[in-house]
């Protein structure tokens, strides 16, 4: 059986849906969700979750309306600025994934902030994918690896990790999607190879410590053999 992860990786899906079905703008959802964000590393840390990557604001999400992108930015500087006086207290370290340059300059300076800010907190770290996506992340840890003059004779799996965006943090023992949807949507393709996958229908702005909870308890249940017998 498995112990209890430590890090948990989730696709926050449904914003959007849970919205929609009360009448509101998607915008509604989407600050519900980021709230929920909190709530759901508060339990996390106090379940003893090292890592919580989360699926926030893929490269594809730019094909969305302007209005709502922009909607999307204005929450990022929202959320990290009611929150940071919080992670300081909880020792949360903020981490990205993703390539924030093509983000606006006040989200680019907000999450900056965040990151420089909680850079020495030793408590869970809160992983944010922002203009993330699993190819674009491969594709420019090999650029920078080639950068700094490593060659196709030396170049490896283990060489390569060292440039993901994720480097330095523990593998991902359990991916949650929530929102119904059963696919990976160019999340974490590197680092998903050995990870369980659990679904659920629950919207994420409904995801709930308890649902947090079933998904732990379902993940105990597994026999992560990695290639074994």
């Amino acid at each position: 059986m498995a112990d209890t992860p430590k890090h948990v990786a989730i696709i926050l899906d449904g914003n959007g849906r849970w919205a929609t079905a009360r009448g509101q703008e998607r915008t509604a959802g989407h600050e519900a969700g980021a709230d929920n964000i909190v709530r759901i590393a508060r339990y996390a840390q106090e379940k003893g979750i090292s890592v919580l990557s989360l699926y926030v604001f893929s490269t594809e999400n730019w094909k969305r309306s302007q209005q709502e992108v922009s909607a999307l930015m204005r929450l990022l500087v929202r959320f990290f600025k009611v929150y940071i006086d919080e992670f300081m207290q909880r020792h949360v370290q903020l981490r990205v994934m993703g390539d924030i340059r093509r983000l606006p300059f006040a989200t680019r300076q907000s999450v900056k902030m965040g990151i420089e800010k909680t850079a020495e907190n030793d408590g869970v770290v809160l992983n944010i994918g922002l203009n993330y996506g699993g190819r674009d992340e491969i594709a420019r840890a090999a650029r920078r690896a080639m950068e700094d003059g490593i060659s196709s004779e030396a170049m490896t799996s283990d060489v390569l990790e060292r440039y993901l965006d994720t480097a330095g943090l523990p593998p991902v023992d359990l991916l949650i999607r929530t929102g119904g949807e059963k696919r990976l949507s160019n999340f974490m393709l590197w680092q998903l190879a050995y990870t369980e996958f659990y679904f659920t229908d629950t919207l994420w702005p409904d995801f709930k410590p308890a649902d947090l909870d079933r998904a732990i308890e379902w993940f105990g249940q597994r026999n992560r053999r990695f290639g074994g017998v």
